[in-house]
């Protein structure tokens, strides 16, 4: 039987823990998700999906619960342990495209190697692949200053898909997007998520999120929603705002 790829069970974030004004960011959790799935986690400010894309990417731990990722417990890792888990499974895409100013293109998207100890020459031709791939490879020896902000995008889903990370997380990839380049960047992501990889998506909008196979709504903290539709179906955002029903994860 195949193993998850994400297990959580029971899990709670707390902030304030105990005081009168506590916060639930997150409130019991109970989510599977399985290897080449591709899954939209939305919700709206406060709803708790920023809490759970930290701790699904390991940048911080529950409070209470469990998670498992392939079947390994990952709350009892130390920082270092979660470093390294960050560093060989779960490649991030965010908002912001996080990249180095002062290194060029290329030495942006090797840079997560560096830490695998991945050597020079095989970082570079990694990088300068996954620039080929995201159609970008003109721009490998530019700034990033240089760039578009749909260029500076794509550079970070190369430096994703450069560590051969079976996880890829974007965090709200078209926020600061037009739609046409939005559109773009979920494109190349579908691609992703055809070819093998997990693809994560933390986002606020529901347009965006119909975009993937599934969809987990989010509200205080709490699932609101559980769709995943067969293959060649799409889930369209009325079916949220209509407070509708849930589908398993496939088994």
């Amino acid at each position: 039987m195949e193993t998850p790829l994400i297990q959580l069970k029971g899990l709670y974030k707390l902030y304030l823990e105990g005081q009168e004004n506590e916060v639930r960011a997150l409130d019991g959790i109970d989510l599977t998700i399985w290897p080449g799935e591709f899954t939209a986690i939305v919700g709206t400010s406060g709803s708790g999906k920023s809490t759970m894309m930290n701790i699904l990417g390991c940048l911080d731990v529950p409070s209470y619960g469990e998670y498992y990722l392939e079947g390994t417990p990952i709350k009892s890792r130390t920082q270092r342990e979660l470093a390294q888990i960050r560093n060989q499974k779960i490649g991030f895409i965010f908002q912001g495209y996080n990249l180095i100013p002062s290194l060029n293109v290329w030495q942006n998207v090797a840079l997560p190697m560096t830490y695998q100890k991945i050597p020079l020459a095989q970082r570079y031709q990694r990088a300068r692949a996954a620039l080929e791939q995201v159609e970008i490879l003109s721009k490998a020896d530019s700034r990033p200053s240089q760039l578009s902000g749909g260029q500076q995008q794509r550079v970070a889903i190369a430096r994703a898909i450069a560590a051969h990370s079976p996880i890829i997380m974007a965090d709200e990839p078209t926020g600061a997007l037009d739609s046409k380049t939005g559109a773009q960047v979920l494109q190349i992501l579908q691609d992703l998520n055809n070819q093998g990889t997990t693809v994560i998506l933390i986002t606020h909008d529901l347009g965006i999120a119909v975009q993937a196979k599934r969809v987990v709504q989010m509200k205080d903290g709490k699932i609101l929603t559980d769709l995943t539709l067969p293959e060649g179906h799409q889930i369209t955002p009325d079916f949220f705002t209509a407070g509708m029903g849930s589908s398993p994860a496939p088994e």
